[in-house]
């Protein structure tokens, strides 16, 4: 769950608060995708293979607010989105957000490097990331079967980390791979719904084309591919709507 922090020490208690909700739903280029359309070859990307979702879930942290006096307020914590399991498709905030103008708000794909250390029980297990790769967590487990090009259907498991090289005791880091989501300016007046989507074929599609005969597994040793994914997930998530 997330909890919250305020970077302002502005406490004056007559300042109205109001309860944040996030919502997360999915799409294919438009069309609604649900946990209903997984296992079955549906999908066709960018580059024109044919595709099944098996499984998708993803996190996101650090959701910041930031004031016009340039004070932020963050909530602390994680999100996990489990699609497969229709689980935490919705996140309110324990606790509330102080109404009034925001010049952005912002959530962070993943966990940034501080956050990323292994501190957190409740992950530590299929979604911990093995210390010769770096160590840390997954940022997104999306796994299917695409036809090859011999038209036989065969897995793919496009996850995204923390890019590393050199495999080993002594892994170095040539970027950083989660990245932040800007919703832009909001005024919060009530309590406040986000309704943010992730278009999913975008993972294979802008600024890299994304052939799945050529990257389609081990790709978490690949800091090349996971470097493209960073690139691709730019253009992933959309503010649909939201009702200040």
């Amino acid at each position: 769950m997330f909890t919250i922090l305020s970077c302002s020490e502005d406490n004056d208690d007559k300042v109205s608060q109001a309860n944040i909700t996030l919502n997360f739903s999915h799409n294919w280029d438009g069309t609604p995708v649900t946990n209903a359309d997984f296992n079955t070859i549906k999908f066709t990307n960018a580059f024109g293979n044919q595709l099944s979702i098996e499984r998708l879930r993803y996190l996101i942290s650090k959701v910041i607010f930031y004031k016009t006096d340039g004070s932020q307020t963050v909530l602390d914590g994680y999100n996990l989105v489990d699609v497969t399991n229709n689980e935490n498709l919705s996140f309110t905030s324990i606790t509330s957000v102080a109404t009034g103008s925001y010049t952005n708000v912002t959530f962070t794909f993943g966990f940034n490097n501080e956050d990323n250390n292994g501190n957190y029980p409740d992950l530590n297990t299929s979604w911990i990331v093995p210390e010769m790769l770096g160590g840390g967590y997954h940022y997104m487990q999306f796994d299917g079967n695409f036809l090859n090009a011999s038209n036989q259907e065969q897995g793919f498991n496009y996850h995204a980390i923390r890019a590393a090289d050199n495999p080993g005791p002594n892994p170095t880091f040539p970027q950083d791979t989660f990245f932040n989501v800007s919703l832009g300016a909001i005024t919060i007046s009530t309590n406040t719904t986000f309704n943010i989507e992730m278009n999913i074929a975008e993972w294979f599609k802008t600024p890299n084309t994304w052939d799945l005969n050529q990257l389609n597994s081990s790709l978490m040793a690949n800091s090349d591919a996971q470097i493209k994914m960073f690139e691709n997930g730019q253009n992933v998530f959309s503010l649909k709507s939201d009702n200040p």
